[in-house]
């Protein structure tokens, strides 16, 4: 028997909670940014995904809990650039440590051990030992909800390059048994994506 759920009678908590365990695997976008400052920040985020090929688009959501932003969003509104890192198994240490609560002045991939490389189009930092990149512009953000505990906004970018080490591709083909992607499930949980399989799409 399915139990049904009408958000508006539930924490917002337990929804959120609901809404992760249930839309799995999610991708990782790891992003980069820099502040007005000069101060690098680098943080992962499992609301994130691919939306648009044309111009190719991405967006990811973060939190600003009773109105607090945080730094990634800040920074990006503040530059108008991000970058995305591919998270992949050989990454899932530095990028755990780079998802902890950080000071403003804390510059996350000196925390995480990782070498920063400016991008090629953006002013935003990459992650040099991740696979692939994306060099991103802000298209828009969009507030969700009100400034409560789990208040959204969401950040579209436009792709404007595009960098994938040699290993993985085949043309503008990625082979994805190399790549070795990790995706987010619910709470601590993640998974890898070695179990593939393939469809015929129907004619």
């Amino acid at each position: 028997m399915k139990h049904g759920f009408d958000p508006a009678d539930h924490d917002d908590v337990d929804i959120y909670k609901l809404l992760i365990g249930l839309v799995v695997p999610r991708p990782i976008g790891w992003i980069g940014s820099v502040s007005e400052a000069g101060v690098r920040n680098l943080a992962p985020f499992s609301f994130f995904n691919a939306v648009a090929a044309s111009p190719p688009t991405v967006l990811f959501s973060t939190i600003r809990a009773g109105g607090f932003k945080k730094d990634t969003l800040r920074n990006v509104e503040a530059t108008g650039v991000f970058t995305v890192n591919v998270v992949t198994e050989e990454m899932v240490e530095p990028m755990n440590v780079t998802s902890g609560n950080y000071e403003s002045s804390v510059d996350e991939f000196d925390l995480a051990g990782l070498t920063a490389v400016a991008g090629s189009v953006v002013e935003a930092p990459m992650v040099a030992e991740a696979k692939a990149n994306l060099e991103c512009r802000l298209i828009q953000v969009v507030p969700i909800g009100t400034d409560g505990p789990m208040a959204a906004s969401i950040v579209i970018g436009e792709v404007v390059r595009v960098h994938v080490h040699g290993s993985i591709l085949d043309g503008t083909r990625i082979d994805q048994e190399a790549l070795r992607a990790v995706g987010r499930m619910g709470g601590p949980t993640y998974t890898r994506t070695r179990d593939l399989f393939s469809l015929e799409r129907p004619g």
